[in-house]
């Protein structure tokens, strides 16, 4: 069982940068492919980010593409998420999620391709 925990989330004004970061307990993590999904208030959860197991293919969503970079190091079983420019419309929970093997070719919806989910962290972008 993998237990994800991400962190970095808080409170910014709008134009600044968070970097939110998804750690894991299973020692194995290097083989799982990640994701990063966010849901705000009244929402569905969507997709934002994902990235290979190998750290080689990563997916942004439309709505992030060019303010948003993930990245990983499996020397440290992490996966990173930086945000830049932020808008107020980014306001939600993020949730980083992960599945062995193969990183999923789907960039939209709430990630049933996933099977470990962590807890989320909150992100707040003022005006």
């Amino acid at each position: 069982q993998v237990q994800l925990v991400e962190s970095g989330g808080g409170l910014v004004q709008a134009g600044g940068s968070l970097t939110l970061s998804c750690t894991a307990s299973e020692r194995t993590f290097s083989t799982y492919a990640v994701g990063w999904f966010r849901q705000a208030p009244g929402q569905e959860r969507e997709f934002v980010a994902s990235i290979s197991w190998t750290g080689g293919l990563t997916y942004t969503s439309d709505s992030v593409e060019g303010r948003s970079t993930i990245s990983r190091d499996n020397a440290k079983n992490a996966v990173y998420l930086q945000m830049n420019s932020l808008k107020p419309e980014d306001t939600a929970v993020y949730y980083c999620a992960a599945k062995r093997g193969s990183l999923p070719t789907v960039r939209v919806g709430p990630g049933r391709e996933y099977d470990y989910w962590g807890q989320g962290t909150q992100v707040t972008v003022s005006s």
